[in-house]
C-alpha cells in the first residue's frame, strides 16, 4: 500500500459503497458508524464511505482532551453545541458546518492494509483534493492529518474492531474558524487552524470538494465508489439484526 506517491493498487477492481449525507447529528452518525462495522465483520454489508457534514460539535478521542477546552462546557451547552468522548484516536477536535467529514468501514485485513499506511492514505485523499484549487498541502510528523505550513487545514481521527475502520477525516473547507479558538485542537497549544476557503479567492462550493473527494478516494485506494441511499443501507442493517 503506498499512499503518498501511487495508489495503493491492492484494492484494485474492488466496490465501496459511498452514502452521501446531508448535515446530521453527530450521535446519529455514530450509531450508524458502529451499526456498519458490526455488519461489515458479519460480512453483511461491502466497505463503505459515509460523506457528510455535523451542525457545531465537539469531540474527544481515546485520549480525551478535556483539559485542552478552554471555554467552560456550561458555555457550549448553553449554545446547544454537544461534547461526545468517542473511541477514535487522538483528543479534542470540533466538527461543524462548511466541513467535509469521510467516515471509513473498511475491512483492513480484507484488503491486506495495515492501520498506518490506511491513515496516510485517508491524508493522501485531502491532499490530492485540495490541490485541485492550487493549495499544497503536506504531512507534518507534529500530528496526523494536513498543513499548510503551520497551519493544519485538515485532521485524521481512526478507530479500528477487529481490523474493521471507522471514524476516518476532517476537512475543513468553508468552515467557521471560531470554535476552534475554544480549543487547543487535538492537544497542540499554539497550533491555527486553517480552512481551504482562506487559501483560495472567490467562493468554495463544498459539493465541488466533495465530488473532487470522491475521485481522489477512488484514485488512491483503487477502487470504485457506487452510490448507495440511506433506504438501502437500513435495509441491510435490517437484514443483519434479523
Amino acid at each position: 500500500m503506498k499512499a503518498r506517491d501511487d495508489p495503493v493498487g491492492k484494492g484494485q477492481g474492488r466496490l465501496w459503497r459511498c452514502l452521501d449525507l446531508p448535515c446530521m447529528d453527530y450521535g446519529h452518525a455514530w450509531d450508524l458508524q458502529r451499526l456498519l462495522v458490526e455488519a461489515r465483520k458479519m460480512k453483511r454489508v461491502p466497505d463503505v464511505v459515509l460523506l457528510l457534514e455535523h451542525p457545531p460539535v465537539f469531540t474527544l478521542g481515546r485520549r480525551g482532551g478535556r483539559e485542552h477546552l478552554r471555554v467552560p462546557e456550561e458555555r457550549l451547552a448553553r449554545q446547544g453545541i454537544a461534547l461526545y468522548h468517542v473511541e477514535r484516536g487522538g483528543q479534542i477536535t470540533y466538527h461543524g458546518p462548511g466541513q467535509l467529514i469521510g467516515y471509513f468501514i473498511v475491512d483492513l485485513r480484507a484488503n491486506g492494509w495495515k492501520v498506518v499506511d490506511f491513515v496516510e492514505a485517508l491524508e493522501e485523499v485531502m491532499i490530492r483534493t485540495v490541490a485541485r484549487w492550487g493549495v499544497r498541502a503536506g504531512r507534518n510528523p507534529l500530528n496526523r492529518g494536513i498543513w499548510v505550513e503551520s497551519s493544519k487545514l485538515g485532521s485524521i481521527g481512526l478507530a479500528v474492531r477487529r481490523g474493521v475502520t471507522f471514524h476516518g477525516f476532517a476537512l475543513n473547507v468553508c468552515t467557521s474558524m471560531e470554535p476552534f479558538q475554544w480549543i487547543d485542537p487535538c492537544g497542540l497549544k499554539g497550533v491555527r487552524m486553517t480552512s481551504l476557503q482562506s487559501h483560495v479567492k472567490g467562493t468554495i462550493c463544498l459539493e465541488s470538494v466533495r465530488k473532487a473527494a470522491k475521485e481522489e478516494i477512488e484514485g488512491v485506494f483503487g477502487v470504485r465508489l457506487e452510490p448507495w441511499t440511506l433506504k438501502a443501507l437500513r435495509a441491510s442493517l435490517q437484514e443483519v439484526s434479523e
